[in-house]
């Protein structure tokens, strides 16, 4: 019997693909990409709903039945602690927690994990009436703890959020709420997220 290897994705709008088609969305991109590859993927289970926190991502995981284990895990989780300016000791706290949880759903490997830099949404149209460069810090003193906790727990760190900012004024890149991104960016992330998997496989 062929193994189909699994991969779960955890997160909030952004892992879901807020605004584009559920395919467009980075972990089905990813799967294509990889699949592409000619290797065997089941499609992504993805455990992210928009507006999510750390902690509410946390909760529902302590509460939802998941496989035993999986052969990838992503996780991209933080921009609604900033947004909602939640505490930086919470979302370090939460995001240990959540890094290890993924770690122990791929069966203690590490290097199977995937952890994704929270993008800026202070660059895009939607934030135009707000202190963007407050937002950018603030994001990128997040992201500064996402980085750390990364080596620390040895899991596998894609920074995006520098690629989001450079996409600031381009419309292609974004969907049509101008705050979250279009299949043409979550394209960008699946290429980094099947190149961390293929260097596994």
């Amino acid at each position: 019997m062929m193994h189909h290897n699994s991969y779960l994705a955890l997160g909030d709008s952004y892992t879901i693909g807020e605004s584009v088609p559920l395919h467009e969305s980075f972990p089905y991109q990813a799967v294509q990409l990889l699949r592409k590859q000619k290797l065997h993927f089941h499609a992504p289970e993805i455990v992210a709903q928009t507006g999510w926190t750390t902690f509410e991502l946390a909760e529902h995981l302590l509460h939802t039945e998941l496989s035993e284990q999986y052969d990838f895990v992503s996780l991209l989780i933080g921009v609604n602690n900033q947004y909602r300016n939640l505490t930086h000791k919470d979302f370090k706290t939460d995001l240990e927690f959540l890094l290890h949880k993924a770690i122990h759903y791929t069966g203690q490997r590490p290097e199977r994990v995937i952890l994704l830099s929270i993008p800026d949404w202070g660059a895009t149209p939607f934030a135009k009436d707000r202190d963007v460069q407050a937002i950018g810090e603030e994001i990128d003193t997040f992201n500064k703890f996402c980085a750390n906790e990364a080596k620390k727990n040895k899991v596998h760190y894609i920074n995006i959020t520098d690629e989001t900012r450079a996409y600031k004024n381009n419309l292609q890149a974004l969907s049509p709420d101008l705050l979250h991104y279009s299949g043409m960016i979550h394209a960008i992330w699946a290429e980094r997220v099947a190149e961390a998997v293929m260097e596994q496989l």
